[in-house]
């Protein structure tokens, strides 16, 4: 009878664990692969949600270049938060932050919205209606860091 018990609890935190690493993966929560190459980590960071560069595409400068503060500009854009602020109104969306872009060193407020293996931002100046969207593709695939070498 222990043996039997034993057995349950040992799957049941099985598929606790099971779960609890497919939630980490559902909804705007995961890591998601920019159109230009890079992969973005969503993930809750105290009440809020946050976005992290994890992985730099080939090609793209390694440091904050485009940055309005100066003093920034050398500081690598590897694991450097790119959003913050953001609240969960359900598993799929998360609004009320805002974006920061590298390519052109603006923040911008924000909103995501998962739908499958797809996740559209949309950052704005003001309000919605006057802003852009870029859609991101959900990635599975193990994240490597940034290799250090790069100089440019």
């Amino acid at each position: 009878m222990a043996v039997r018990i034993r057995s349950a609890l040992a799957a049941s935190l099985i598929a606790c664990a099971a779960l609890a690493s497919a939630a980490q993966t559902s909804g705007v929560l995961g890591d998601w692969l920019t159109p230009a190459g890079s992969v973005v980590r969503i993930e809750k960071c105290g009440a809020d949600v946050c976005l992290s560069i994890a992985v730099l595409a080939p090609n793209v400068p390694i440091t904050d270049i485009h940055n309005p503060d100066r003093g920034l500009r050398s500081r690598s854009l590897c694991g450097l938060q790119i959003g913050n602020g953001f609240t969960l109104s359900g598993a799929n969306h998360a609004s009320g932050g805002k974006l920061y872009d590298p390519k052109t060193g603006k923040t911008y407020r924000g909103e995501m919205t998962a739908d499958g293996a797809g996740l559209h931002l949309r950052g704005y100046v003001g309000i919605p209606l006057f802003g852009a969207s870029e859609t991101w593709t959900r990635t599975t695939a193990p994240v490597r860091p940034c290799p250090a070498e790069r100089t440019h």
